[in-house]
């Protein structure tokens, strides 16, 4: 991250190899190279900063801008130098606020004055707008700020946010004429919402956050796309701007484990018409403020937390909301949807009470188990899920859903976690036995196969020692080149079965799992995150290697190219110099990791550089390398067959425990 030595920005490597257009490789074989390269004024000795005049004017001297210069690039460090979150954040709210068409006249909450210097970076963002476009410039401000704050920002993701609009369309009634967003973040479930408008009928956004940073992105983010928001940043619970508006649809991703949300001052407030929400439970507070704030006929779709769909404290008030009619559906979404990505988040959908005509029963939905059973695999599809919950709020019901009575659920738990009310699929058919057993055998024959070339493998005896070099000392000689995997930002990440002319992105998980949830970027967002340094795409037969202690691996990409996620390197072997089979098979050794690992955090890394290899011409080496390519295959049949005996053994056993199996 960029920041601000008195006068002068400093940068560091990476964002150096984003100016000049080149890998972060390259910049540090030119400081190691160039006597004249500007000395470090800043930072560590592992994470070095430089002056950024004195890099440019050296990379500009040396005719290193391979491509041209982009005045984006050279804008955010300036940006960053501010080196404080709000301050940044409601600099890139004002430039979208000037480059926005309806500008003038956009209701903005109660911000401080930008400084001098920030009124000049606000004037250089806008001229460079004129050569690279308004959306572009304000979309690449914007995403730059929200991965650097990635942490402390939670953004609820497009697919997820475009969902929830189709859901709230479907439900309600008639037109979509205003749509509030209480808890609005970076405004994504409002520009959702703002697409439900019909013909020339405008939606009209409001929208509140009690961050003033994020109200103002919100504002801007909004205008940009066209429209003329209400946002205000206050306390929605304790303030409410908005308590006189009847929404048609109100969105929501509301803050969850909040302790201090008011429950004292707000024990005698009108909108807890289904009680007064425990201490504990401040997510039934925004489900009641939600409901209170919808017009009559309207709908409201929240992402909560699955312990608000069981928790003893709130059984009161999820009774009250399903005797109203209030409660329409339960959905439970895949982990991986929306942050925290290990959590599978249920959506609830509300409707206004009708007292003429309330509902008696509540559909319950369990999209994991649905796409599992359609899809064929975990992970988050999302045409399939979209698809799959229209069906289910059609009233098609499918082994996922389910529409139970209100009455079968008003025990003393009113437990309406999808997957206890959703009876589980039949026991395998014949076809899926048989097909299962086909998978195996191919399996078993592939391993024979591998296995009786291995064997005949055996130590040799008396031989000489080896000498070894390590990757440091190969990337000097030019025989490797390593690239660092970044992490991405949410908002471009997509996870589930992998479509065609898609890019997979390689993460931890995925290589140590394989077979569960995929990540891929669209094709359109490669070339865009390579221009701006956002994204390493790997090349055939690249290395990879986790960087990380307890899950290290290296292994060949064959599915090149790939987008390289965090704590992952691509090692980019010169097939004359190195083969690179025989790279990974010599870096996967167990003390080799011993050997590299670093305890510099909590999490020991591994520094790949230290990793050694062994001298060996290059036939040797090439000899070694068939070798690992068995190895590879077959640890790859041998997970194969574990993953089918297991599926053999479910099959086979809800066959038995079903009374459906015969013998012969």
């Amino acid at each position: 991250m960029s920041k601000s030595n008195g006068s002068t920005v400093l940068v560091t490597l990476a964002e150096i190899a984003r100016l000049a257009g080149v890998g972060r490789a390259a910049v540090s074989n030119w400081r190691r190279r160039y006597k004249s390269f500007p000395a470090a004024i800043g930072g560590t000795d592992t994470s070095p900063q430089f002056s950024l005049p004195d890099i440019e004017k050296w990379l500009r001297d040396e005719n290193k801008f391979k491509v041209p210069e982009r005045p984006l690039e050279r804008l955010w460090p300036e940006f960053e130098a501010l080196g404080d979150r709000d301050a940044m954040g409601l600099l890139v709210a004002a430039v979208g606020a000037r480059l926005s068409a309806t500008r003038a006249e956009i209701p903005s909450p109660d911000l401080p004055k930008l400084g001098e210097v920030e009124t000049r970076l606000l004037e250089r963002a806008v001229a460079a707008a004129r050569g690279e476009g308004a959306e572009r410039t304000f979309d690449f401000l914007l995403g730059r700020w929200l991965r650097t704050y990635v942490r402390q920002v939670t953004a609820t993701p497009e697919p997820l946010a475009a969902l929830m609009a189709s859901i709230a369309s479907f439900v309600h009634d008639g037109d979509v004429r205003t749509a509030l967003d209480p808890a609005c973040g970076t405004g994504t479930l409002l520009l959702a919402a703002g697409r439900l408008g019909r013909g020339s009928q405008e939606v009209k956004l409001l929208g509140q956050d009690n961050e003033p940073v994020l109200a103002a992105l919100t504002s801007a983010r909004l205008a940009m796309a066209g429209y003329l928001p209400i946002v205000t940043a206050s306390d929605t619970l304790r303030a409410d701007v908005h308590a006189g508006v009847r929404a048609d649809v109100v969105l929501c991703n509301p803050p969850s484990n909040e302790r201090d949300w008011g429950h004292e001052e707000l024990a005698t407030d009108p909108r807890w018409v289904y009680g007064l929400p425990p201490r504990t439970e401040p997510e039934l507070a925004w489900v009641q403020h939600a409901v209170a704030s919808m017009a009559p006929g309207g709908v409201c779709v929240l992402v909560l937390p699955p312990a608000v769909a069981v928790r003893r404290a709130g059984r009161r008030i999820r009774a009250g909301l399903l005797r109203a009619g209030v409660l329409q559906a339960v959905i439970a979404l895949p982990p991986g949807a929306a942050p925290p990505h290990s959590v599978g988040l249920h959506l609830w959908v509300l409707r206004a009470a009708d007292t003429r005509n309330p509902r008696t029963d509540l559909v319950l939905m369990d999209a994991a188990h649905g796409l599992d059973a359609t899809a064929g695999k975990a992970g988050i599809d999302w045409p399939r899920l979209q698809e799959g919950v229209s069906a289910t709020l059609r009233g098609e019901q499918s082994s996922g859903s389910v529409a139970i009575p209100v009455i079968e659920l008003l025990d003393e738990k009113v437990d309406l976690t999808p997957a206890r009310h959703i009876p589980g699929e039949d026991a395998a058919s014949v076809a899926d036995l048989r097909r299962s057993w086909t998978r195996f055998g191919a399996h078993l024959d592939e391993l024979r196969d591998i296995a009786a070339s291995l064997s005949t493998l055996h130590p040799a005896e008396g031989h000489d020692p080896v000498s070894r070099t390590t990757v440091a000392e190969l990337e000097r000689a030019g025989a490797v080149e390593i690239f660092s995997g970044q992490g991405l930002p949410d908002q471009i990440v997509q996870r589930g079965e992998r479509p065609e002319d898609t890019v997979p992105v390689l993460t931890v998980p995925g290589l140590l799992l394989p077979g569960g949830t995929e990540h891929w970027l669209p094709a359109k967002e490669v070339p865009r995150g390579m221009a701006d340094g956002t994204v390493t795409l790997t090349a055939s037969e690249d290395v990879i290697v986790v960087g990380v202690t307890r899950s290290f691996d290296a292994r060949v990409d064959v599915g090149a190219p790939s987008v390289l996620g965090p704590h992952l390197y691509a090692l980019r072997a010169d097939p004359s110099l190195l083969d690179p089979w025989f790279l990974a098979g010599c870096l996967r050794a167990p003390s080799n990791v011993r050997q590299a690992g670093t305890h510099a955090s909590t999490s020991s890394r591994v520094d790949v550089r230290r990793l050694q290899v062994p001298r060996l011409p290059l036939h040797e080496q090439q000899r070694y390398g068939e070798i690992y390519r068995k190895i590879a295959a077959f640890e790859r049949e041998l997970h194969g067959m574990n993953s089918v005996s297991s599926d053999l053994g479910r099959s086979l056993g809800d066959l038995l425990a079903s009374g459906g199996l015969l013998s012969g």
